[in-house]
């Protein structure tokens, strides 16, 4: 397989995770960077070895000679970013929070549909090696059909040390780490017609909400809670795990804390280690989501050479993204919300 060349727009905080993912996947490799920060710029560069360094994104498009583009920049620049990608033909992956708002990101999928390139949301929870056990278990059938679940990331840890900005917005739990556990929901127990949201802010030094309990209604008729928090003090800091709970008309499913898989049916219970590999390059407790970068950036680069529509395409996202716009609504208006009508 010919090796793809990728660019990388955005040196910060996480995107050191995706150039050291990129550097472990198989048909591809980054060959630019872009950063209007010369020093973090230089920092990256210097790191994986890119020559090919940009302050100015067109520019770099300009000079062409990439395949792919990787947008790892906030979400302030991506609708532009994008837009600039499929202005030149250009398959793009764009960091979550995908866009500002619901209308911008249906414009960012219809330029991307409008110049025949695919666009993937590198929404990377869902590829995490234990929510791809409990993805694999319901499809077995091992517990019948579910009807009830619950989506569920509590933890002091503090991520604002490495990420201050997330003190600042006037958004926080739901857009940076609801996001994830909702697209999980909706991986594992289908979409949503409608939800209902509480929010809270307990942290006095952040200006927006640090916990959020959202209930689900799933289109196929199941129930579930998405409740996320990072004011939650435990006696042990279970950051960064989502724990998953599935009642099934056959069974139950149990993802609990370190990485256990437990299933009960008519044959009894069986407990299994679902936990993430520690990649060369990883750390502990940060391995699980690492070990997810590599995994989507892999089925990046599987799904273009296939042809393919990716898991977590930008018209995918749109239904993720959805959830996130209908929660923030629901919790100012104190209602239930019509997802669907926010999509037509």
């Amino acid at each position: 397989m010919t090796e793809l060349k990728g660019a990388l727009i955005g040196c910060g905080f996480f995107a050191i995770n995706q150039m050291h993912a990129w550097n472990d996947v198989r048909g591809a490799g980054i060959v630019a960077i872009c950063d209007r920060d010369p020093e973090r710029l230089k920092i990256v560069g210097d790191q994986f070895g890119i020559d090919r360094r940009y302050s100015d994104a067109e520019a770099m498009f300009a000079d062409g000679d990439f395949d792919f583009v990787d947008i790892a920049t906030t979400v302030q620049s991506h609708r532009a970013l994008v837009e600039l990608a499929a202005r030149n033909r250009v398959p793009a992956i764009c960091q979550k929070p995908f866009a500002k708002t619901l209308s911008d990101a249906k414009a960012m999928v219809e330029a991307c549909r409008n110049a025949g390139i695919p666009l993937m949301v590198h929404e990377n929870f869902r590829w995490q090696t234990p929510i791809q056990a409990v993805r694999k278990a319901l499809e077995a059938d091992v517990i019948g059909t579910p009807f009830w679940g619950r989506f569920s990331f509590r933890s002091a840890y503090d991520v604002f040390s490495g990420q201050p900005y997330l003190a600042e917005g006037e958004r926080f739990i739901i857009e940076d780490l609801g996001i994830h556990t909702l697209d999980i929901a909706r991986y594992i127990l289908g979409d949503v017609r409608s939800l209902t949201a509480r929010t809270k802010r307990v942290n006095p030094r952040i200006k927006s909400e640090d916990v959020a309990t959202i209930l689900l209604d799933h289109e196929n008729g199941a129930t579930s809670v998405v409740d996320v928090s990072y004011a939650t003090k435990l006696s042990k800091e279970p950051f960064p795990e989502t724990l998953i709970e599935l009642d099934g008309s056959e069974g139950t499913i149990r993802l609990t804390r370190g990485y256990g898989l437990e299933i009960t049916n008519a044959k009894g219970t069986t407990t299994t280690d679902v936990s993430p590999k520690l990649l060369s390059w990883a750390s502990r407790p940060w391995h699980n989501i690492q070990e997810s970068v590599y995994a989507i950036q892999q089925h990046w680069v599987d799904q273009l050479e296939r042809g393919a529509e990716h898991s977590t395409s930008g018209a995918d996202n749109l239904k993720t993204f959805a959830l996130v716009e209908a929660a923030y609504d629901s919790a100012a208006r104190g209602q239930t919300i019509d997802v669907g009508a926010m999509l037509r």
